[in-house]
Formats: structure tokens, sequence, C-alpha cells
């Protein structure tokens, strides 16, 4: 309970501020239309309709269609459950995989936690481009590379913040109390210094949604990621780049909500931190 009080705490401080409260708000509404895609979109976004290609926003279609007559409205808000399933996918992976390494970094003797800095630097040197190429010439492209791509680039980030707050906790005198009471190692990690680094760690992973998004949108751009005909927003715009020439529409429409779902995201991940560290919102 105490948890869940701090957690409305900390919700309520984020959205006190105008950039806090309409990120919330947007965040608020990719998340309703992730979640309920089928009911909140108007039409099967698969549907072709050749006939009413490239038409123009209207009361049957909202936002308009597509060169294949498909609606962009329902074809939107599939991609926001495409967008929020890779993003979320990647992040839980990183976010286990950084946490753990980082954690036995702070507890191994130096040369372990020297190996794992190291594999820290290997897998931050590589862009994230340059890996998907990589792995797409061996596995395909496909939805789960995008995902297996975007977490092992973000685990060192993950990694290293995991490290830092284990450090700053790990001769802290309840910790030595519990060893002293000949509490085992992994009882203190699961017990007593995961609980209190996971509140950074959270804030770190909303702030990185928007990145796996945009990450996302840039891969399947290029080819190297979702697959059509699933309604990916990158997929959606390099659709319409290829018929620019005939509409306008499809490309403002995906590159529109692809925007204004990152500096959602960005906006609400920054009023988190700043509500978790009011120093930080201070000092901007």
């Amino acid at each position: 309970m105490k948890a869940l009080r701090d957690a409305a705490a900390v919700l309520r401080a984020a959205c006190r501020s105008f950039a806090g409260a309409l990120g919330a708000v947007i965040v608020l509404l990719v998340m309703v239309a992730a979640l309920f895609a089928p009911w909140v979109a108007t039409h099967d976004p698969d549907a072709l309709d050749i006939l009413n290609r490239f038409a123009g926003p209207s009361a049957a279609h909202w936002l308009g269609t597509d060169h294949l007559g498909r609606d962009l409205y329902s074809r939107l808000v599939h991609g926001a459950s495409v967008a929020m399933a890779v993003a979320l996918s990647a992040i839980a992976i990183a976010l286990v995989t950084g946490t753990t390494l980082g954690l036995l970094a702070a507890w191994l003797p130096p040369r372990g936690e020297a190996a794992v800095l190291i594999l820290f630097d290997i897998v931050a040197a590589f862009p994230s481009l340059v890996l998907a190429l990589a792995i797409v010439a061996v596995f395909g492209p496909s939805t789960l590379v995008v995902v297996v791509i975007v977490g092992l680039t973000l685990t060192p980030h993950f990694g290293r913040v995991a490290r830092a707050q284990a450090l700053a906790l790990r001769s802290a005198p309840f910790l030595e109390a519990e060893r002293i009471l000949g509490a085992s190692l992994g009882r203190i990690l699961l017990r007593h210094v995961l609980p209190n680094i996971l509140g950074p760690l959270i804030v770190l992973a909303s702030m990185d949604i928007p990145v796996v998004i945009a990450i996302e949108a840039g891969l399947s751009f290029l080819g190297l990621g979702v697959r059509p005909p699933l309604a990916s927003w990158g997929v959606l715009i390099q659709d319409g780049y290829q018929y620019l020439s005939d509409s306008w529409i499809p490309v403002l429409v995906s590159a529109g909500a692809l925007a204004v779902a990152t500096l959602g995201f960005t906006l609400f991940g920054e009023a988190l931190r700043d509500a978790v560290d009011p120093r930080l919102g201070r000092d901007r």
C-alpha cells in the first residue's frame, strides 16, 4: 500500500506542470489506442478499397485513405498497438538484463566487474542501425528482431544506472546489519537493494520509451523491422513516402502521430524525473 501511495504522489507531482500534464494526456491517449485498438478503430486496418484510394478526410474516413484505400485512422490506431508492444517488450528485456548485470557488476570482484563493464562498452559501441543490419542479415527482418535489437542496445543504459545505484547502497548500514545477521547475497539483492534502486530505473524506462518508438519506426521505414501489411508507424510513413506525389496526407498523418507520441512520452518522462528528484527541475 505504501508503494502505491508513493507512486500516486509521484504521478500527481509530475502532472502539476503544464508539460507534465500534456505529456500524461498524450500518453493516456496512446495507451488507450494501443490497448483497445479493435474497438477504437472504425475500420479493418487491412481492408482494401482501391476505388477510394487517396481519399481525403471525411465522415467515413476521418483521416482519409492510403494508396490501397485502407483507412488511415484505423491503421494509425493499430500502429499504436505495434509501437507500444515493441517498446514495452524491448524496455522489459533491457531493464531485466541490464539490472541483473548491473547488480552483479556491483558485487563481483574487480575482474568480474571489469568484464561486465567491457561488455557494456562493446554493446554500446554499435549504433542501433548497424547492429540491426548485422542481425537482419542473419535472421531476416521481423518484429522479434526489432525487439531484440532495441533491447540489446539499451541494456548498457540500464546496467550502468543499476550498478551506480547499487554501489551507492553497498556500504549502507542496513545492508551491513543484514550481512551480520547471516542473510544470503540473493536475499540482500532481491529484498533490499532492488526495491531501493527500482524507482530511478522505472523513470529511466519511461524516458526510453520514445527512443524505442523512434528506433522501431526508423527500422520499419528502412524495411528492417515490422513487415507490411502490419500497421507500424514506420511502415505507414514509408508507404506514404512512396506515393508522396499523389497525396501528402498519409505522410503528414503518420509522421504527425509519431511526432506527437514521442513528444508526449518525452514530456511525461521528464516530468516523472523531476518529480522523483526535484533538484533536476530547479537546475533546469
